[in-house]
């Protein structure tokens, strides 16, 4: 009331009404230029104040009642709130169903039209890529399982790999498909899956009928160099290519003159993990169909991508399950072959014996044996089985088995080790595990040695009377390979101070820190030098020899020696 009294009093109403007339004109262009929704209630909220305060403000001017000015003001007002505060309420509990996109406004109907036709194509690709995706995943997730299942089967890489290529091929429509993976220890890559018409497009062999099932089982089963031809030279480079023109490829062989011979386009992609090749996805179509495109290839370079992933998981997975089992086995043949090993050296007399028995973790290849069978003879044993695991323990078994079943008899030496290696020979799994074994049998009343030998494994003999050392044995097949092989005897006479000494390969390929092989002739140099020492004494000599001179290096073969002396 104090304020309303005051001659000035209209000033701040006056202010109202000029403040809400500015809000008007605003709320016309912006309603103009359509940069934003103006609600009908702003423009009767903002008339009612912009009224009320000018009438109130005219009347205080007119020095009229001032209280019914203010009632007018504060009326005007109470309608502006009974009007704002329902819809204030509304906007507070509205949801919107739909939010659409707001389009620049243009006055050219033209523009309108070209933009919405243009938001049309880009929503359009939109989804045709966003399908592409789709499938690129669900074609990667089923890779993947695949992988997955492959565990489980002997067969599972070939089955993955067959998978594989039937995808790809039919994703980009080719007629024919293969895999071929890199081998490289051998520097080839070789065909692991084939599928379809696929036109050979290297030199077919002269002597091969052109008949399409010849062919196909030509390639299914072909091995190509890394170089010359047209997958060593994708697998090289590393990079993907489209072939259209394959007659102005000099790397691609046209054969003939059947027409299902003749080259049509190739896709060919490299797997590559970590930017190291493992393979090559190559696919074709026959010369009568449309060739591929830069479509295809991107295609065929995404797939081929998440198929290699899934591959090379399958792969390492193998080797390491692979290593697990050579482990294991070799753990198992270690423990046979320490049964086998003689626990105890039996007392001879007038016979000094000095031993050197190293096997290396997962070798299993050496095995020596002292066999007192009679009077008349002692048989002294060195065997080296070639090959590890559990296969090359059966043929030391046997080995052991049969010598020990058959010395007993009248038979020499060499009818001995042909009898063994005949009943070796025999068997399918010796293919790969064969020995190199010296038998040398004794007799004491007439102090002979008569020595046989299978392979490489040696016995020398040193001579006390005239200080000699040299090899009295011949080489000959090893135990296993052949069963027609004979073995000759070698009769060496013995006296006091002689010594015969047999080792195995791995003693003289012991490796010193440079690479080097242990020699020979340091070998023998120690047994010539100590020849009055007693047989123990002597190997122990070798095996410190042996020790200084590979240091810390490790090895990778059995280290056997067999001294004996008289």
């Amino acid at each position: 009331m104090i304020l309303l009294e005051n001659a000035f009093a209209y000033i701040p109403l006056f202010a109202i009404t000029l403040i809400s007339i500015v809000m008007l004109v605003l709320f016309s262009f912006i309603k103009k230029k359509k940069t934003a929704r103006i609600s009908f209630i702003a423009y009767l909220v903002t008339i009612l104040l912009g009224a009320g305060s000018l009438i109130s403000g005219i009347q205080i001017y007119a020095l009229e009642n001032p209280t019914q000015a203010f009632g007018i003001f504060a009326f005007a007002a109470a309608i502006a709130a009974f009007i704002v505060i329902p819809y204030a309420i509304v906007l507070c509990t509205f949801e919107p169903k739909e939010i659409r996109k707001l389009v620049p406004h243009s006055k050219n109907a033209e523009e309108i039209s070209a933009a919405q036709a243009y938001a049309q194509v880009i929503e359009s690709k939109s989804l045709e890529a966003t399908e592409e995706e789709s499938r690129a995943l669900e074609i990667s997730y089923d890779f993947s399982a695949k992988a997955t299942e492959s565990f489980s089967s002997k067969n599972g890489l070939s089955l993955l790999l067959d998978h594989v290529n039937k995808t790809i091929r039919d994703e980009v429509k080719a007629d024919g498909g293969a895999i071929l993976l890199v081998d490289d220890f051998e520097d080839v890559i070789t065909v692991k899956s084939f599928d379809g018409d696929f036109p050979p497009p290297y030199k077919l062999p002269s002597d091969m009928p052109h008949k399409p099932i010849r062919i196909a089982t030509n390639f299914k089963f072909a091995s190509f160099p890394l170089r010359e031809n047209i997958f060593g030279e994708i697998a090289t480079a590393g990079k993907p290519e489209l072939i259209t023109k394959p007659a102005n490829d000099a790397r691609i062989y046209q054969n003939g003159p059947e027409e299902f011979l003749e080259c049509g386009s190739y896709i060919m992609v490299p797997m590559k993990v970590n930017d190291a090749v493992i393979g090559v996805i190559a696919l074709a179509r026959t010369h009568e169909k449309p060739v591929f495109t830069e479509e295809n290839l991107k295609a065929a370079v995404l797939l081929s991508d998440f198929a290699t992933t899934s591959i090379k998981t399958v792969m390492s997975v193998n080797e390491i399950m692979e290593h697990n089992n050579l482990i294991k086995e070799a753990q198992i043949a270690s423990s046979i072959q320490e049964m086998l090993h003689p626990s105890k050296l039996p007392v001879i007399p007038g016979i000094q014996l000095g031993t050197i028995w190293n096997p290396e973790e997962g070798v299993c290849g050496d095995y020596y044996d002292v066999i007192v069978s009679r009077k008349d003879r002692i048989s002294f044993v060195m065997s080296d089985v070639a090959g590890k695991g559990i296969n090359s323990v059966i043929v030391m078994s046997m080995l052991r088995a049969m010598i020990r079943l058959v010395v007993n008899t009248k038979k020499t030496a060499g009818t001995i080790l042909e009898w063994v290696n005949h009943g070796i020979a025999a068997e399918s799994f010796s293919t790969d595990h064969f020995a190199s074994c010296a038998l040398i049998n004794y007799d004491p009343t007439k102090k002979v040695a008569e020595i046989a030998t299978g392979g490489t494994t040696p016995v020398y003999y040193y001579n006390s009377e005239k200080n000699t050392i040299e090899r009295i044995s011949n080489t000959s097949e090893p135990i296993g390979v052949d069963k027609e092989s004979h073995y000759q005897d070698v009769l060496q006479d013995v006296k006091t101070g002689d010594i015969l000494i047999t080792y195995t390969d791995g003693l003289v390929e012991a490796l010193n820190e440079q690479g080097q092989q242990y020699p020979k002739e340091s070998l023998l140099k120690i047994v010539s030098l100590n020849a009055s020492k007693s047989g123990k004494d002597i190997a122990n000599l070798v095996k410190a020899d042996i020790k200084k001179y590979i240091g810390n290096s490790s090895q990778h073969d059995d280290q056997s020696l067999l001294v004996i002396k008289f």
